[in-house]
């Protein structure tokens, strides 16, 4: 009798709170098993309750995801503190691995184009606590970026999903005839783009979650012949079963039946120095859009207007946190040298300016003082009173002020608010 398709997730958190995050999990009933393509990724083996319910997931040290969606961030293997452009990014699966394998001295970022999407990429990147990673909106065949300016690009573009038909078995009957072929012209239109954009020597992936060999291995035919890119042998990850197709040499494609996975196609596009840029002009082709949100619409904040009972400056990653109305955001250093002065982007949500300091944002967890301060801090050791907390119920921690820093054990949640002396959770 075949395994049952069980689900996987990622850690999200540095490798010295693995053990925490897990020991989290192990305490709600959860069992899991190492994936082995990744020391960060795992695979449940027993769900008391959905994994989505858990105390890790709720906290953002856990991000869902199917087993073969995490697969294209390790082909492009960004090096750490690199720069990552990920041209259709919504929900953020992706986005945020690739902020974790850049780590904090890099920078990602994600592009979404619809306004829907664009709010839960942005939900998930904070909940998360990826400071490094920064989002904007625009027709990725249109992206108003520099030529030439990215070393790394990741384009998992819209497809007919044939590939999750396991799980949506109308995916056949929604992609054919016109509109299959209407698919594939935006797939090469966003190739285009994003092959312009590539610095020579630079590297994309190209990846799709569907089985159909016109957009996948034709597209990648597509971007050798008509792009110039090269491409580069991807060597097979350990834990999936591969199929092969004729032209598919080098690139891969998930057996998702014999994975216990959904089916995706992968493949390693690098730019060569000769590589021209037929599409440098089309970054002014629509005009880039002004608004008051562009890069240079903030007002940089002192490091002291941020220092507080919850907050640590000197925990940021290189950057400045800004000011846009009442919101205070952070600004990574490498996006003032790779944005252009008028495209709209959003930085990571720090909190609000409250009479002339930073009020953090309750799931602000990066920031965190370590130790915790004893005057300051909520530290629970039992998941009940941890729960409980979450559910409404107040509780008493004799501590003044207005917020404390709530950790479980020696593990950084985020911060609740005090009234008088009373915990209050006010996650949202």
């Amino acid at each position: 009798m075949p395994k049952q398709h069980s689900r996987s997730f990622r850690l999200v958190c540095e490798d010295r709170l693995i053990p925490l995050v897990e020991a989290l999990l192990h305490a709600q009933g959860y069992a899991f098993e190492p994936e082995p393509f990744s020391p960060l990724c795992r695979r449940l083996c027993c769900e008391p309750r959905p994994l989505g319910a858990s105390l890790a997931a709720f906290f953002g040290y856990i991000y869902i995801q199917d087993r073969s969606s995490m697969l294209p961030p390790l082909a492009l293997a960004p090096r750490p503190g690199e720069a990552v452009l990920d041209v259709c990014a919504s929900p953020g699966s992706k986005s945020g691995f690739l902020a974790q394998l850049t780590g904090p001295t890099g920078f990602v970022l994600a592009n979404e184009p619809t306004p829907a999407r664009l709010g839960t990429l942005r939900a998930n990147l904070h909940q998360c606590n990826l400071l490094q990673a920064a989002t904007c909106s625009y027709n990725g065949e249109n992206l108003p970026l520099a030529p030439a300016s990215w070393s790394a690009i990741q384009l998992d573009p819209p497809c007919s999903g044939w590939g999750t038909a396991e799980k949506h078995p109308r995916v056949f009957k929604l992609w054919q005839g016109d509109k299959l072929n209407s698919l594939t012209g935006l797939q090469q239109r966003l190739l285009r783009r994003a092959a312009s954009l590539l610095a020579p020597g630079g590297r994309l992936v190209y990846s799709t979650c569907t089985t159909n060999e016109a957009e996948n291995e034709a597209q990648v035919r597509f971007a050798e012949e008509e792009l110039g890119l090269v491409r580069e042998t991807l060597p097979p990850f350990p834990g999936f079963v591969w199929e092969e197709r004729s032209g598919g040499a080098g690139t891969l494609r998930v057996d998702g039946e014999k994975s216990q996975a959904q089916g995706i196609y992968l493949a390693l596009l690098r730019k060569t120095a000769e590589c021209g840029n037929a599409d440098a002009t089309a970054q002014t082709a629509s005009g880039p859009r002004k608004g008051r949100e562009g890069r240079d619409a903030g007002r940089f904040l002192p490091p002291e207007c941020l220092a507080g009972p919850c907050c640590d400056p000197a925990l940021l990653p290189p950057g400045r946190a800004a000011l846009y109305g009442e919101h205070v955001r952070f600004i990574p250093e490498q996006a003032t040298g790779l944005l252009p002065p008028d495209l709209i982007w959003q930085g990571a949500l720090l909190g609000r300016l409250t009479g002339g300091r930073l009020s953090p944002a309750p799931r602000l967890r990066r920031l965190l003082p370590e130790p915790p301060r004893p005057d300051a801090a909520l530290v629970l050791d039992d998941i009940a009173d941890l729960t409980a907390l979450l559910s409404g119920q107040s509780r008493q921690t004799g501590l003044a002020g207005r917020e404390a820093a709530l950790w479980w054990r020696d593990l950084p949640l985020g911060r609740v608010a005090l009234k008088q002396g009373r915990a209050v959770a006010t996650f949202k």
